[in-house]
């Protein structure tokens, strides 16, 4: 058992078809309003999906088993906070975001504060986004790796490095990105989160259908080896990352940070047909995230009482539970099934590639270059300078990804990096929306007062989840504090 010659295959069908499929959905493509917001005429269940494929990516899929093998299911304790986070995003941001056409996040920053603000946040986006997308990348090659790693078994003498890996899938995904712009990114989303949620029901089964005994030897044995279908964790610690109160806030703050004031989320947001829409896909798309974690936790722990019975040595110091569960769908699969799931996988988070690029490159153009740098150009010279800024940042993006080989866990790592600089955004976009007490030099002092504290805390070991919770409080703090203290002569008011 395990990835045969027709596995290969399948995969390679897949990827190139999916391909194919983004680049012609350039035929129908105008100009920036098109390229950046699929001209406001995506239906909003196509947005929901393709937020949850941007939001939860490839590093769902690999590390959220790992999480459940080595622990239990304590991790959806912070999805539930993802639910808080979406009420304040659809209180406090949407309704300023559908106040004229925006094109990216930041241009509201500029209509609060003025264009050195936007300027400000939206380079550490570019910054924060870029790290984090890197990591995200590496996730795929730990995928991709897994399934290439059989070719020699079979006959087939092509070893594939982790460079030429990440070289490939970068540039498949490049090719279609800056081709189709966000529409291609929509829609890749919307078939490749059906096939790989697919795929994960698939891997429920087959696994089950391993373990002698079914379901009652399942229960029996995470009963025995530390309550591995616990949910909640009542008890207070600043060390846990995972506990009801850390999960819960944590989650809440961080969802108002990557949902509310990333570029990679609300231009989805933004993309809808009116403010009704964009609301409609956000609390969708949490309904579809929860489903989606359980499911991964719940093949965790089944994937620890299969290993149980067939115990194997996980080797290697990097990414140990990642490779968990790719390694299974590798070896154990029946024959096309696997090839399928892989292939489903792997363009998942191509998808999800896809959407950083665009919104990368639609930062870089919008809040840059022709705010800044080139204004009043035609429409072509900005198309023309958006699809080489994608190119750009696919560069960027593969040489972080080389760089996270060393890392423990990508999930974890993922959600480190957005937290330290969305702490900081966090801050300045609640001060910037719910006060109008709160000036520029109080926003940027709170801006840094949000990433330092978030830094501080890192140094300190503390987990992820605080990050987001006492930097923006921090922000907040900091910012409003100095704005009445500290007033500007002159301020600029939404």
């Amino acid at each position: 058992m395990g990835l045969q010659r027709i596995d290969f295959l399948i995969l390679l069908i897949y990827l190139a078809g999916i391909t194919v499929f983004g680049v012609l959905l350039r035929r129908r493509q105008g100009g920036l309003r098109d390229y950046f917001l699929g001209g406001h005429q995506t239906p909003w269940w196509a947005i929901m999906l393709s937020i949850v494929a941007a939001e939860t990516s490839v590093l769902t899929i690999i590390s959220t088993p790992g999480l459940a093998y080595a622990g239990n299911l304590t991790f959806l304790q912070l999805v539930l906070g993802y639910l808080a986070g979406r009420v304040v995003i659809s209180a406090l941001l949407l309704p300023q975001y559908f106040q004229g056409e925006l094109f990216t996040a930041y241009q509201l920053m500029e209509r609060r504060f003025g264009a050195r603000m936007r300027r400000v946040t939206a380079g550490i986006f570019l910054i924060g986004r870029a790290l984090a997308e890197g990591v995200r990348l590496f996730a795929i090659a730990i995928v991709a790796g897994a399934a290439l790693a059989r070719l020699p078994a079979l006959g087939i003498p092509i070893h594939f490095s982790l460079p030429a890996i990440i070289i490939i899938l970068t540039t498949l995904t490049l090719i279609y990105t800056a081709a189709g712009g966000l529409r291609a990114v929509i829609w890749t989303d919307v078939l490749q989160i059906c096939i790989y949620m697919a795929g994960a029901g698939l891997s429920l089964v087959l696994i089950l259908h391993a373990i002698p005994g079914g379901w009652a030897r399942v229960w029996a044995a995470a009963a025995a080896h530390g309550h591995k279908f616990q949910v909640f964790d009542f008890a207070f610690s600043w060390r846990q990352p995972y506990t009801f109160w850390s999960g819960v806030l944590g989650g809440m703050f961080l969802t108002a940070a990557t949902d509310g004031t990333d570029q990679l989320i609300v231009q989805r947001l933004l993309a809808a047909r009116n403010l009704r829409d964009s609301r409609k896909a956000l609390f969708g798309s949490w309904l579809v995230i929860f489903a989606q974690f359980a499911v991964f936790l719940v093949i965790g722990v089944l994937l620890f009482v299969y290993h149980l019975h067939h115990p194997r040595p996980l080797g290697g110091r990097f990414g140990r539970y990642d490779r968990i569960y790719p390694s299974f769908i590798a070896r154990h699969f029946p024959v096309g099934l696997g090839g399928l799931v892989l292939a489903a996988i792997i363009a998942a988070a191509m998808s999800n590639l896809s959407a950083a690029l665009n919104s990368l490159s639609s930062a870089t153009v919008m809040d840059f270059y022709r705010a800044w740098l080139a204004p009043e150009k035609k429409e072509a010279h900005y198309l023309r300078v958006s699809r080489l800024a994608t190119v750009f940042w696919a560069l960027i993006l593969g040489l972080v990804a080389y760089a996270s080989r060393h890392s423990a866990s990508v999930l974890e790592l993922g959600l480190t990096i957005v937290s330290i600089p969305f702490s900081g955004l966090l801050g300045v976009f609640v001060l910037g929306t719910a006060t109008r007490r709160t000036d520029e030099r109080g926003a940027l002092v709170g801006m840094a007062a949000g990433i330092a504290v978030s830094l501080g805390l890192y140094a300190r070991g503390i987990p992820f989840t605080w990050f987001l919770v006492l930097g923006t409080l921090a922000a907040l703090g900091a910012g409003y504090g100095v704005s009445r203290l500290w007033p500007q002569r002159k301020q600029t008011q939404a």
